[in-house]
């Protein structure tokens, strides 16, 4: 029996706890083996479903640690560069949460010292291991919608009165952009397999040096886009792909089982009438995007099988997002 990845985390955020650290415990081929942090209280969050996990003081302490392959890094933003390339250089396979970068250009680095050492790193990018996404990408691809002509993409939620949030603050690399910007921009360049040709509109408002709404145009080849992300919203998420002959609608997209149920709606035309056509549903109730994602990333490990989010993927995007604040112009002191 091939024995398992054994993963550490560095550092104790939420989100690792309540999704990455979970999901790591209870995929397969894979151990939560070390956490690294110099908070008791915190680290009880980790304990409390992963007893056996040691808890190490410090993030360099884990990267030496001869015991651990690879590791997830949730840090701030501004610090995933340094320690993705710290990791690789320590030996360790590496999952590092999104955005991995803050311009598409520090991606080159991590890309290269992936390909010296051998070993696997990747930016968390979790929505494209689930199947409502593989699904949505494979009705476009047999051309179910025809030709596309437009996408719609909306991801928000409200978070104005956490003032302390690494996403309300400038210096960590916050914002809503590089939060959940990745999530419009990202699926709909998985999905069509396009690069936006021009960013025609892009208005953000932004609050304390962070961008809190956007609403952003794009041209692609033969299809327009329009995105809204935004800090200061109701939550609200949905993807839509609108082709001559149907759409492809997404009504959980970002946050399955979170904010509601995975759903892949086909929506066919009636041809010549102005009549809604027929509706197929195809719903994920128990997939978790979270499991699946280190599961992959294990093969990638073990079999060297090709990992679905490649850097080259997530640069991509970045570069997306470098190409919409360029657009809007410099951003408030």
């Amino acid at each position: 029996m091939t024995e398992p990845i054994r993963w550490g985390v560095l550092g104790a955020a939420n989100f690792a706890r309540d999704k990455m650290a979970p999901a790591i415990h209870a995929a397969k081929g894979a151990e939560l083996a070390a956490l690294a942090t110099s908070s008791p209280d915190k680290a009880a969050g980790f304990t409390a479903f992963a007893p056996r996990i040691r808890v190490l003081d410090s993030y360099d302490g884990l990267l030496a640690d001869p015991d651990i392959d690879a590791v997830y890094i949730p840090l701030p933003n501004h610090l995933h560069i340094e320690w993705t390339l710290k990791a690789l250089e320590a030996g360790k396979h590496v999952l590092t949460e999104k955005p991995l970068a803050m311009r598409a250009e520090a991606f080159d680095q991590v890309i290269a010292a992936r390909d010296r050492t051998g070993l696997v790193a990747a930016e968390a990018y979790m929505i494209v291991h689930h199947p409502q996404w593989q699904r949505a990408r494979a009705l476009f691809e047999e051309g179910a919608i025809g030709r596309l002509v437009h996408v719609d993409a909306v991801f928000s939620y409200d978070n104005r009165a956490d003032t302390a949030n690494i996403r309300n603050r400038p210096e960590t690399g916050g914002g809503a952009i590089p939060d959940i910007g990745v999530y419009t921009y990202g699926s709909t360049r998985f999905v069509t397999g396009q690069e936006p040709q021009e960013i025609t509109g892009a208005h953000i408002r932004w609050e304390n040096g962070v961008d809190v709404f956007s609403l952003v145009t794009a041209q692609f080849d033969g299809f327009t886009g329009a995105f809204v992300n935004s800090m200061r919203m109701a939550p609200s998420q949905e993807v839509t792909f609108y082709g001559e002959s149907g759409s492809i609608k997404l009504t959980a997209p970002f946050n399955a089982q979170v904010f509601g149920e995975a759903r892949v709606e086909l929506h066919k035309s009636v041809h010549g009438g102005g009549a809604a056509g027929a509706v197929t549903v195809e719903r994920f109730p128990a997939a978790n995007h979270y499991v699946l994602q280190v599961e992959a990333f294990g093969r990638s490990v073990r079999e060297g099988a090709p990992y679905p989010c490649p850097l080259e993927f997530s640069r991509g995007t970045q570069a997306m997002i470098d190409a919409v604040f360029d657009a809007a112009g410099p951003r408030p002191d």
